[in-house]
């Protein structure tokens, strides 16, 4: 794997931390976009610099979550947002009520949506703002017949 593929991986699955390293190791002209990733070597980095470009969020990450939320036996909220916290309150605000549970979904999981897959983090590109509600999964009666809405 070279450089350019990992920082592009970075990107993609928000590595904040990892993709500021590069970005600064990059700038320095420590590495470049053709290395092979053995190459790079992060104790070449100032590690106050790169601390600080995190700190002010030079690249601009705005890490959205998937949560689900339990609204009763056999329903469950999946909502798009920054934090367990902020899901709760947009999920209270929306339902009027309090969630049973609430619980982190891997971005990469997928769900049949149609005749198809598709994963959280593909689906999550669908929208604009955040918090957002992704949908809803029923489970109805006994054996489990499951259902996303």
């Amino acid at each position: 794997m070279i450089v350019k593929e990992l920082y592009r991986d970075s990107l993609i699955y928000e590595e904040s931390s990892l993709a500021h390293y590069l970005y600064h190791l990059l700038a320095e002209k420590k590495i470049s976009l053709e290395d092979d990733v053995s190459k790079v070597d992060f104790d070449q980095a100032n590690h106050q610099v790169v601390a600080e470009m995190i700190r002010n969020n030079l690249l601009g990450f705005h890490k959205i979550r998937i949560y689900s939320l339990k609204r009763n036996q056999y329903e469950f909220i999946f909502i798009f947002t920054a934090s367990e916290q902020e899901a709760i309150q947009f999920f209270c605000a929306t339902y009027h009520q309090t969630p049973l549970n609430c619980h982190e979904y891997p971005l990469d999981w997928e769900i049949c949506k149609g005749k198809d897959g598709i994963s959280f983090r593909d689906m999550r590109k669908e929208f604009t703002s955040f918090p957002a509600i992704a949908g809803c999964f029923k489970k109805e009666g006994w054996p489990c017949e499951k259902q996303w809405q």
